[in-house]
């Protein structure tokens, strides 16, 4: 008998089994999200060092902005490829417990698992129809809608951005800009291949393109 009073149509080993399927197909899909994400982020760490080589520091800046940004990115998607991990363990419990008690049991680590995963918006469609499944399976409760889960200190966040920058042009300058403040306000030192006006406007260009494709690759 499923949560609302209802009997499923199909046996629930089949339905715990289509679920694995489908956890596992999502999960592929983050995998593939992360490695394009990462791509670009080679991309944008090779522009880096060639405007550090310009002297182009506002340049070097708003790539590493850009940089922080994705790497937050990733590190949320492997975020959710856990929990997607902590369901598939969930499931492989759940076709133990049916052949002991003969019937799925509700379960809050799922309930908690799927309540984030339901906001990923890469798996968000598949998510939200396994979660009517499983309520109506008797695994999960009704899930309602949090919405203050997932809200940030703004400020906070910016500090902790500023930090990253600065470590990201060390690391990726080999020290040759070190500190990068918002506004720059000291003149850097001369690098050899100085840019010319036809160069500056490339690099713009190239820029905003890769602006487009890692916010693409985020959203």
């Amino acid at each position: 008998m499923g949560l609302f009073g209802k009997s499923s149509d199909r046996p629930p080993k089949e339905q715990v089994t289509e679920w694995s399927q489908k956890i596992r197909k999502e999960t592929r899909v983050l995998d593939k999200q992360i490695r394009d994400i990462q791509r670009e982020q080679e991309k944008v760490k090779r522009s880096i060092k060639e405007s550090a080589k310009k002297g182009n520091k506002d340049v070097c800046v708003i790539l590493a902005k850009e940089l922080v940004q994705s790497r937050r990115a990733v590190t949320k998607l492997y975020s959710s490829k856990a929990h997607m991990n902590s369901v598939q363990l969930s499931m492989k419990n759940q076709l133990g417990l049916l052949r002991v008690a003969g019937a799925l049991q509700k379960s809050t680590e799922v309930m908690k698992a799927m309540q984030k995963l339901v906001k990923v918006p890469e798996i968000q469609a598949t998510m939200r129809d396994l979660s009517k499944e499983m309520m109506k399976a008797g695994i999960i409760e009704e899930m309602l809608e949090d919405t203050f889960e997932g809200m940030e200190d703004e400020e906070e966040l910016e500090e902790e951005a500023e930090e990253e920058i600065d470590n990201i042009l060390f690391e990726i300058t080999a020290g040759a800009i070190g500190k990068a403040p918002s506004k720059v306000t000291d003149p850097l030192p001369e690098m050899p291949g100085g840019a010319t006006a036809a160069s500056d406007e490339e690099s713009e260009e190239d820029i905003e393109e890769m602006q487009s494709r890692l916010a693409a690759l985020r959203s």
